[in-house]
């Protein structure tokens, strides 16, 4: 059976070791790091997404603030509410939960957030950054995946890794990281040989690909996309999907990409759904909003 990679234990780790140093750095006499939470509309599963996002900033020493907001609200309103976050000096972190309604441009409001309280990693620049092997402000679910391979001492120098899914959130910054240099300025290289995959990669490919994977990193939101016959003995699964399902019983429940029963039968280490890179991702958030308080108070100084 496969190792299994607990992302939950992991991510407390993360959060005490974060709250060990943010309690130093206020020590200091520097001020507590501090986010504010936009959230639009009254999505029960966005709303429950912001809760432990709040919940794991007051643990570490985080001064966190979710603002809500109606569905209604415009464009131009929303972006101006950003606006005035990024002029607040007593602000580090700013995300908007998404998704945001149809009404309202994503792209927009993501590049709308000072690149600097950008705690999500989603403005251009950052990911520009990212994508020259420059110190940025990573998305946090790529961090999180890059993360747990270091601290669960996965080798990934020259390995064949594949990544399923190519959102400009999650699949290419993984991607990026995983063939980056670990040399270069990041420090976020892992020296993999990356294969990309997505919706179009034909099924019989996908296999293949798969079959020659000493890591898979899939995040596509396709329950068992990924099935045993499909993983070399012994290699490396991190499923960052997450869907809702309902079972043969009627019951409601969180599953990823993978067969995971099946697949843990094959694969040396396995991540799962749920308590695999979700509360990683939380985490890491923590962690990019520390960084932020950081280089807010270093351009103070």
């Amino acid at each position: 059976m496969a190792r299994i990679l607990d992302g939950k234990a992991l991510a407390m780790e993360i959060k005490k070791e974060l709250k060990q140093k943010i309690a130093q750095w206020v020590s200091l006499g520097n001020r507590a790091p501090t986010i504010r939470c936009i959230i639009v509309g009254d999505d029960p599963a966005s709303h429950t997404y912001v809760r432990n996002k709040v919940e794991a900033a007051k643990f570490v020493g985080i001064d966190a603030l979710t603002i809500n907001r109606d569905s209604d609200i415009t464009e131009e309103q929303l972006l101006s509410e950003i606006q005035n976050l990024n002029e607040d000096n007593s602000v580090d972190g700013i995300l908007v939960q998404l998704p945001v309604p149809d009404t309202i441009n994503e792209r927009r409001v993501c590049d709308a957030i000072a690149p600097e309280k950008d705690i999500d990693g989603f403005h251009i620049i950052n990911i520009g950054r990212l994508c020259v092997d420059l110190p940025t402000i990573v998305p946090a679910t790529a961090l999180a995946v890059v993360e747990m391979l270091k601290r669960f001492n996965i080798d990934t120098f020259g390995r064949n890794a594949v990544v399923i899914g190519r959102s400009k959130n999650v699949g290419m910054p993984i991607a990026m990281m995983l063939h980056s240099d670990k040399r270069h300025e990041s420090g976020l290289g892992m020296d993999a040989t990356v294969t990309i995959c997505h919706r179009y990669t034909p099924k019989d490919k996908l296999e293949a690909y798969c079959r020659n994977a000493d890591i898979i990193i899939t995040a596509t939101g396709l329950p068992k996309l990924i099935k045993a016959d499909m993983v070399k003995p012994g290699a490396t699964i991190i499923d960052v999907g997450i869907t809702r399902i309902t079972d043969e019983n009627g019951k409601s429940r969180l599953v990823g990409d993978v067969d995971y029963e099946e697949v843990s039968k094959i694969a040396g280490a396995i991540t799962p759904v749920p308590g695999g890179v979700g509360p990683m991702t939380v985490a890491m958030l923590m962690h990019n909003t520390f960084q932020a308080a950081q280089s807010q108070a270093n351009k103070s100084n």
